[in-house]
């Protein structure tokens, strides 16, 4: 069984964060992931924009980021693999709902699962990658039901 938990230290509760429980589970299970633990943080510009500049040296907000807490041959071995923590900028997921038209459950849906990818190891650095994890994710959308 897969553990997770959702955490919006926002202002705002937008009813489509509540879709998001069967997504990360969906999305787990379509890796065949399981006995894992991860959170997903729902946070606001100014937290995004302080992680992005502590970690990855960028002074900028930005929509979603994820922290890997394990490696493939750099973690413990133990009944429950710790994957680690996603963050989401709420306020970003609302611009880029209405840059890219569509809706909110959309976008926070695609950066959920970009984030969950991030974290067992999908990247986008290059090309190569970058068409892989794409896509996956449109591949996991799209037979989750949320279509661009």
């Amino acid at each position: 069984m897969n553990y997770f938990e959702i955490i919006n230290e926002t202002d705002e509760n937008p009813e489509e964060l509540n879709t998001l429980k069967d997504l990360v589970d969906y999305t787990l299970k379509y890796q065949n992931i399981i006995n894992s633990i991860l959170n997903i943080i729902i946070v606001d510009e100014e937290k995004i924009k302080y992680l992005n500049k502590t970690y990855r040296n960028k002074d900028s907000v930005t929509d979603v980021i994820s922290f890997a807490l394990e490696d493939d041959d750099t973690f413990i071995k133990t009944e429950y693999k710790v994957l680690g923590d996603i963050y989401i900028c709420l306020n970003r997921a609302k611009m880029q709902a209405v840059e890219y038209n569509h809706s909110l459950k959309r976008e926070l849906s695609f950066l959920t699962v970009h984030g969950i990818l991030h974290l067992l190891g999908y990247d986008h650095m290059n090309e190569k990658d970058e068409k892989v994890m794409f896509e996956l994710q449109k591949e996991i959308l799209d037979s989750y039901g949320i279509k661009r």
